[in-house]
């Protein structure tokens, strides 16, 4: 757990670097703590981040809800799928309107396409506005989000170099924060709604 610990107060460091940061996203890691379908992992193989299923939609309950959670088991976000194409994304635990962090609305929804808006949670007056987008191919693992013209934050299938190139299965790939990104958790969370329902992910 203290292993853990040094994990997340790392990539607090690492958010204030000049270069990319690169996060590895996998299904399947010996990292990943129990009840977790996800895992983030920085390059020295620490756990940092992982999303748990708190809840699959039913009468009783209309939305799904993942927790995104901290090396520690911490909650920071729960990211509530309203319905097919809309989320929302509160921080920790919480459902209040004061706590909701962002809104994300699926605005294209193709087999090699795939765009969102995200409306970040203002506290002005007029509220919430489209400050993000996410762009992308889920089969490919390929997305990126973009502030203006500037990219945030990309995800991509990695490959090993050598005589022949080794692709890694799907299952892995990697997760590139870009400079002037000073919350690498709240990219990742869009990276996990991103993926979101999609039969070969989460």
């Amino acid at each position: 757990m203290e292993e853990n610990s040094k994990a997340s107060d790392q990539n607090q460091f690492q958010a204030n670097f000049q270069i990319p940061f690169d996060y590895f996203v996998s299904k399947k890691h010996q990292a990943i703590e129990s009840g977790c379908v996800l895992g983030f992992t920085d390059s020295f193989g620490n756990f940092v981040y992982g999303v748990q299923h708190l809840s699959h939609k039913s009468k009783d309950r209309p939305h799904c809800i993942k927790l995104f959670l901290d090396a520690s088991g911490d909650t920071l976000f729960s990211i509530h799928r309203v319905n097919k194409g809309s989320w929302q994304c509160f921080r920790g635990k919480e459902s209040r309107e004061e706590e909701l962090i962002f809104k994300v609305e699926r605005t294209v929804d193709g087999f090699t396409r795939t765009e969102f808006e995200i409306s970040l949670s203002g506290e002005s007056k007029e509220g919430s506005k489209i400050e993000l987008k996410m762009k992308g191919s889920p089969f490919k693992r390929s997305c990126t989000i973009y502030k203006g013209d500037s990219i945030v934050a990309e995800t991509s299938l990695m490959h090993k170099l050598g005589i022949k190139k080794m692709f890694i299965p799907r299952s892995r790939f990697r997760a590139t924060i870009f400079p002037g990104c000073t919350d690498h958790s709240l990219a990742l969370a869009l990276v996990v709604i991103f993926f979101d329902g999609r039969k070969l992910w989460i």
